[in-house]
């Protein structure tokens, strides 16, 4: 008997790392099911779309890829954060054959099995243990909790995937455990508000291997730390609690670094944009956690031009830049989104305002970053590799998160194999990146 050919999907991921966790886990699922991923769409018997809705210009690029795949595809499954207020696909796109919101696995699966149901082969429907992933296979996000407890006023997040859930600290710990077998040398720590986590579920602790470990910012990173990979921490609001991390750094159990999105400096802005954890201790606090662990990397984000955003308030950003040397840097111009809270201050700052600020930023940034990086010349730094070249590989150092920080090219009188961690001697920086080669062989 001829064995029916397995149904094929085509998929298309936008937006931040916690969506490409939820695209993951869809994938897995169809994976399990028999599904089979197709490169392109006109290929595919279906395309899911996994949307981004967190500015306007996102939207726009969702759907431009809606609109990609119901011309090469016509069939149409759309999810993600867009998805949770579908009225504009809907009116953009009447024939898609589906529309959920973020985190809705289930009702994803369902649209698929209505449209195209599985043909079971028990021979092929081998999924791997750790699951399908998007990224390569040396490192992965973890994401730890869904949805955010804050009302930033430019931000719909919570609107759009609802308040804190954080995970069991035992759950998250399987996962991990899983996937480093699986050969990750690298965990990416997401959610919303990564610092924030367990406090929905107070703290409560779960089973791990012979013990209990708390749902808590400090123990969840601390138990990461023994599964032998990198441990990054990504999208940390700084409160208080976060002092007691930095200690986890120092000792060399998680990565010297923290991504927390700071968004402005002004006292007057930060007010207008409800954001959590006190920010007027913020510079004497860094200054603290540099002293305790030297090799310490902030990453963050920056928003100019938000309403009301005086030329003293951009002045004051830029001096505070100055002292806090925040290592990388990415700066978005406001945009108001649909149904934000900011979009009710008034005050709009005029588009060209808005990019001589973001110009002004980002040319004071590099000339900071340029500096920070001045300072790794002559030294030796463990690097993963990412890609291999003919004459150069390209990797990052403990201080670089993939596809958002700089890079580092080394020469290497050895091959060398993606994944792999090496030392290097750091020889030359520019702006952004650093260059090198490989120590020994």
């Amino acid at each position: 008997m001829q064995q029916a050919a397995a149904p094929k999907i085509s998929f298309v991921s936008l937006g931040c790392p916690k969506a490409l966790v939820d695209s993951e886990r869809i994938i897995t699922r169809l994976r399990a099911e028999g599904y089979e991923l197709a490169r392109k769409h006109d290929g595919a018997d279906i395309v899911i779309v996994n949307t981004c809705g967190f500015l306007d210009s996102a939207k726009q690029e969702s759907l431009g890829a809606i609109g990609e795949a119901m011309a090469e595809n016509g069939k149409v499954i759309v999810t993600g954060c867009m998805g949770a207020e579908p009225e504009q696909i809907e009116t953009a796109y009447p024939g898609v054959l589906s529309i959920t919101g973020p985190q809705q696995y289930e009702s994803v699966l369902e649209a698929v099995h209505r449209a195209l149901p599985p043909v079971h082969n028990p021979h092929l429907d081998l999924v791997p243990p750790q699951g399908v992933k998007l990224t390569p296979r040396h490192y992965a996000y973890l994401k730890i909790s869904e949805g955010c407890n804050n009302r930033c006023s430019f931000c719909i997040i919570p609107k759009l995937r609802g308040d804190l859930v954080s995970r069991p600290a035992g759950d998250v710990l399987r996962e991990a455990e899983r996937l480093v077998k699986a050969g990750v040398k690298e965990l990416l720590v997401i959610s919303q508000d990564t610092s924030a986590y367990g406090v929905d579920l107070k703290y409560a602790e779960s089973p791990w291997q012979d013990r209990q470990v708390r749902a808590k910012f400090f123990d969840l990173a601390k138990e990461l730390s023994e599964l032998g990979a990198w441990v990054r921490l990504q999208y940390v609001y700084p409160y208080p609690h976060v002092d007691e991390v930095i200690g986890l750094m120092t000792e060399g159990k998680v990565l010297p670094y923290l991504d927390i999105p700071f968004q402005h400096a002004s006292p007057e802005v930060l007010k207008a944009m409800k954001r959590p954890a006190a920010q007027e201790k913020t510079l004497a606090r860094i200054k603290k956690w540099r002293e305790e662990c030297p090799d310490l990397t902030l990453r963050s984000t920056f928003i100019v031009g938000f309403p009301g955003e005086t030329d003293s308030d951009f002045a004051y950003l830029l001096d505070w830049l100055e002292d806090a040397e925040i290592d990388r840097l990415g700066c978005f111009k406001y945009e108001p989104v649909a149904g934000a809270a900011s979009n009710a201050i008034g005050n709009a700052v005029p588009d060209e305002v808005k990019q001589e600020r973001w110009n002004a930023l980002m040319a004071r940034q590099q000339k900071i970053s340029a500096r920070r990086l001045k300072r790794k010349v002559g030294t030796r730094q463990q690097i993963i590799i990412d890609e291999v070249g003919p004459t150069v590989a390209k990797g990052r150092s403990k201080a670089d998160a993939p596809q958002i920080d700089g890079a580092v090219y080394l020469s290497s009188r050895r091959p060398l194999k993606v994944g792999e961690i090496v030392t290097a001697k750091i020889e030359r920086s520019d702006q952004y990146d650093l260059h090198g080669s490989v120590a020994g062989f």
